[in-house]
């Protein structure tokens, strides 16, 4: 079990003017290289989609977007959960060349989140996609793709260091560990406790295969079914040692093709999807296949700036006892 916020000794290393100045340079730098390392054109992205569209993300499942009907439109709008599929569409309208994709600021709503520490109900994350072939839908590539990301995250962890003078937490190297290996390995520990162990012993962890049941006939963790194909995807965890816990900092992985989309579909009771404009683009060829994944971007500051509580570098709502206690903690919110 990991400490609690009120458990923590804390003093944030920055002040109020000082955390700014570090999040726009955190920001500006990890863009730059990600943008270079992975050959990504930054594009302009909405804040809602058409409801019919099926591009909006469902998470889980059980999240319900916030919709609305404006003046001139006759189809309901959706704010997004996220842009995973928005952004395989954005591939194919720009004409994005093979081996090349795109990266966008998502800001998102999500208003049945359970605010805590490291969630918000605003979300931001930097959104990229990559134009892929079919020969490149292995796991070896998700691989290459994965280091690539996490050495963006070492080297502005090492230019936090350097011009702010707080110490970088990563390791150079990021290990790589299925869901089901991470189950044999600590079969008594639940899915959380999973992940606090195996960061406790490295760093900095990919967790692939994330969506398809494990040996007690349930996922690892909930997935949707018609983005990621759950054989090639996973999560970025980083430890945590203020709270001794595992920390996510990406989710990611490869597009589903027309198999794993049906097949994926099917398992979860979801078949009806097939007849959105979305999953009929990809029954017929006329998405392109693709990677992709979001970061987020206050947890990644949240991470390099040794924060405690992740309205310390974004502004969203907080309930006004929890504000209080907080600063009775010495965690000053924006």
């Amino acid at each position: 079990m990991h400490k609690s916020i009120y458990e923590i000794n804390y003093q944030s290393e920055l002040g109020v003017l000082d955390t700014q100045v570090a999040i726009k340079f955190i920001k500006t730098n990890f863009e730059k290289l990600l943008s270079k390392k992975l050959s990504l054109l930054r594009v302009s992205a909405p804040l809602f989609v058409k409801r019919n569209s099926g591009l909006n993300d469902g998470l889980s499942g059980k999240e319900k977007p916030i919709s609305f009907f404006a003046n001139t439109i006759e189809e309901e709008v959706e704010i997004v959960h996220s842009l995973a599929k928005w952004k395989r569409l954005a591939l194919s309208k720009y004409e994005i060349p093979l081996h090349q994709g795109i990266y966008t600021d998502m800001n998102a709503i999500r208003k049945d989140e359970e605010p805590d520490f490291m969630h918000s109900i605003y979300v931001d994350q930097w959104d990229w996609e990559i134009h892929i072939e079919e020969k490149d839908r292995t796991y070896t590539y998700l691989k290459r793709i994965v280091k690539a990301i996490y050495a963006c995250m070492y080297q502005v962890s090492l230019l936090v260091e350097k011009n702010f003078g707080i110490k970088n937490e990563l390791d150079k190297e990021i290990y790589f560990i299925s869901s089901s290996e991470l189950e044999k390995r600590f079969p008594t520990l639940s899915r959380k406790e999973r992940e606090d162990a195996i960061c406790r012993e490295h760093h900095a962890v990919f967790l692939y295969q994330i969506g398809g049941a494990l040996k007690d006939k349930l996922p690892h963790d909930s997935r949707a079914a018609d983005y990621d194909d759950w054989k090639k995807n996973g999560d970025i965890l980083v430890y945590n040692p203020l709270y001794d816990m595992a920390f996510e900092l990406s989710s990611m992985g490869i597009r589903v093709d027309k198999e794993s989309l049906v097949k994926q579909l099917k398992k979860k009771g979801e078949l009806q999807k097939l007849e959105n404009a979305y999953c009929k683009g990809i029954l017929n060829d006329e998405l392109p296949l693709s990677i992709g994944g979001g970061i987020g971007q206050s947890r990644l500051s949240m991470y390099l700036l040794h924060k405690a509580h992740i309205g310390e570098v974004q502004a969203s709502v907080w309930d006004e006892k929890e504000i209080q206690t907080l600063k009775d903690h010495n965690i000053h919110l924006l």
